[in-house]
């Protein structure tokens, strides 16, 4: 039996108009639909993708919210190897993951170790989530000869970043959101910076001036920093 071939999906923001042509398509001849599984809460990939889920069988990926990496290890390696099984049965399989599945993916672990395994598995590219922040702030992100640096905010201290000549996105910034504020003011960048809270959803929350945004935000927030104050 001819193995069946794993697509990492790229299903955008939030927005359901911005999940791509390509990706409709793969969503729609795909057997099985992989959905990324931290345990708790709503499946945002899965709401995004709507009725194209309708009539597939669901595989639920763990997905821990961990820096654990023999936690983090086993998860994704549990993945590959269930997913593995589908495509022994010559089924094909549709990982959905938020934004681009190339810019900080569970997906790309998984990926790696299908690959690694002697199966097929292509990427479907998806809208970013800091272009999709840029739409709603009506403005661009680097023109001319701007360099853009993007960072996981709430990975580690974000200081050494911005000592960068260039404009700044910060992604996942949201349990770090206050130190993040108050390192753009140390820097002298409160002023030029702006935020967009789940962008695409129904909660998202524009913010011109970053100054003006709550104490407090959820997960899917990204901050842009233009330099030049533009």
């Amino acid at each position: 039996m001819k193995r069946g071939v794993l697509y990492g999906v790229g299903v955008g923001p939030g927005d359901p108009e911005l999940l791509t042509l390509k990706a409709q398509r793969i969503l729609r001849e795909t057997d099985v639909i992989a959905v990324p599984d931290k345990g708790a809460g709503e499946k945002t990939a899965l709401n995004i993708i709507g009725p194209l889920s309708e009539g597939k069988d669901l595989l639920y990926c763990e997905a821990p919210m961990t820096r654990d990496p023999a936690l983090l290890e086993a998860a994704y390696g549990e993945n590959a190897r269930r997913i593995a099984a589908v495509l022994d049965e010559g089924r094909s399989v549709a990982f959905i993951t938020l934004g681009d599945p190339s810019i900080y993916s569970t997906y790309l672990y998984t990926h790696r170790r299908v690959l690694a395994m002697g199966y097929k598995a292509e990427i479907i590219p998806g809208v970013p989530s800091f272009c999709a922040v840029a739409a709603a702030l009506g403005d661009g992100l680097c023109e001319g000869s701007d360099r853009l640096l993007i960072v996981p905010a709430s990975h580690r201290d974000v200081g050494d970043c911005l000592t960068v000549d260039a404009n700044y996105v910060f992604m996942k910034a949201g349990r770090e959101i206050g130190k993040l504020r108050d390192t753009l003011a140390e820097h002298g960048l409160l002023d030029r910076s702006a935020m967009v809270e789940n962008c695409g959803m129904a909660a998202e929350r524009v913010y011109p001036r970053f100054a003006d945004a709550p104490g407090e935000s959820g997960y899917f927030s990204v901050v842009v920093v233009k330099r030049d104050g533009e």
